[in-house]
């Protein structure tokens, strides 16, 4: 288990082949920003990234933007990401720290402890030589997920 919020590249490159490590790409941006982060994942995203798009992963039924889902909800989606139980999650974007601590702040909401954000994001992954990957979204098998709204 990871006791911080925020871990170093370095951190991430030195553990990112452990099969207990699953990396979140949860890039966002607001629409006048004209980027596109499905589009900017599959140009280049950190080995391994799955892609965690905010607006599938509000509730739908809401009228307000990004709202919380329920949590049956959160552990469905989570689940068909291959995110389950007991995985050290790492959450980055492509901004460098902007909607990355928002998924922080959802896993930690739904009960799960062992989160943290990429200092830097993609920008700094980038900026230390570490490699990316292109192509479309990886496929992960389904995992256990347990989502239980935790307000402590």
């Amino acid at each position: 288990m990871n006791d911080t919020a925020l871990v170093s590249t370095e951190w991430l490159h030195q553990r990112l082949d452990a099969p207990d490590i699953v990396v979140l790409d949860a890039s966002w941006y607001l629409p006048a920003a004209g980027r596109d982060p499905e589009a900017e994942y599959r140009a280049a995203h950190i080995p391994g990234a799955v892609r965690f798009d905010i607006d599938a992963m509000s509730d739908t039924e809401s009228g307000l933007p990004h709202m919380m889902p329920r949590p049956e909800a959160f552990a469905s989606r989570m689940r068909a990401l291959g995110v389950g139980d007991g995985m050290h999650i790492v959450v980055y974007d492509g901004h460098g720290l902007f909607s990355a601590p928002r998924v922080w702040w959802m896993l930690r909401t739904f009960g799960v402890r062992d989160v943290c954000v990429l200092d830097g994001g993609l920008p700094a992954w980038i900026a230390a030589g570490y490699p990316t990957e292109e192509g479309e979204p990886r496929v992960r098998d389904r995992r256990h997920f347990s989502a239980r709204l935790d307000h402590g």
